[in-house]
């Protein structure tokens, strides 16, 4: 006991910001790195993306208890949240508010009865292609209700391309990746409750490229991700 008192003694300083960043990543901002292609075009395996934990409610610190509200979220919302199938930290998109029918047909949705339109994406760089995948890959751009942001398609993959109608239960939400056909979100997990979501997500802090040594990509730092429509 002896030695543990000194050795805490000595690093009074170091534990001190060791606490301290850990109150910081759960209460204020956390910080992930992209380990999935089921955001693709809008983040890539390898960005590095910080999560505001104060978006939307204040919780106690390394709990999901909600001591106070701050905003509502808001459909496309980039969300990071805990799966509640097992826990899993998990990036998507905000799709469906509580009360929402939503339904998909052949991959088009549609929330409270009106479909989503779809048009042809501005070519994406090479780089916004999914890594080890020598499919079909289309990006369109999707049009929700007040907003607009790019979907990746993937035509030759299995997938779940149809589903609903769907109506959100009170204090939850549906999300989706933005890589439709690849990407373990509200099809398969289902709806996430408001106390399981940690954060939201509007910009890459900075990217490395794991197809490239880990090179920075240097346009990608600091870039903004939600796209206004």
């Amino acid at each position: 006991m002896q030695a543990i008192k000194k050795l805490i003694s000595a690093n009074k300083g170091f534990l001190c910001f060791l606490l301290g960043m850990l109150l910081i990543r759960s209460a204020v901002a956390d910080w992930y790195g992209v380990p999935s292609a089921s955001m693709y075009p809008t983040l890539l395996i390898g960005d590095r993306i910080i999560s505001n934990r104060l978006a939307y409610d204040v919780k106690l610190p390394f709990t999901d208890i909600v001591v106070g509200r701050i905003a509502d979220p808001q459909r496309g919302d980039i969300v990071t949240f805990s799966s509640p199938e097992d826990g899993t930290r998990l990036v998507k998109r905000l799709i469906g508010l509580p009360g929402d029918i939503v339904e998909m047909r052949d991959e088009q949705l549609v929330i409270n009865g009106k479909p989503m339109t779809y048009d042809a994406a501005a070519a994406a760089p090479a780089s916004h292609r999914m890594p080890d995948y020598d499919g079909s890959q289309m990006i369109v751009r999707e049009s929700l209700p007040a907003m607009a942001h790019g979907v990746m398609l993937l035509p030759q993959r299995m997938a779940l391309r149809s589903f609903g109608p769907l109506t959100v239960p009170a204090g939850q939400y549906l999300v989706l990746g933005d890589n439709r056909d690849d990407s373990k979100d509200s099809r398969y997990i289902g709806f996430v409750p408001r106390a399981l979501l940690t954060g939201r997500v509007s910009r890459v802090m900075f990217s490395l490229d794991p197809q490239r040594h880990y090179l920075p990509r240097v346009k990608r730092f600091g870039a903004a991700l939600q796209d206004a429509g």
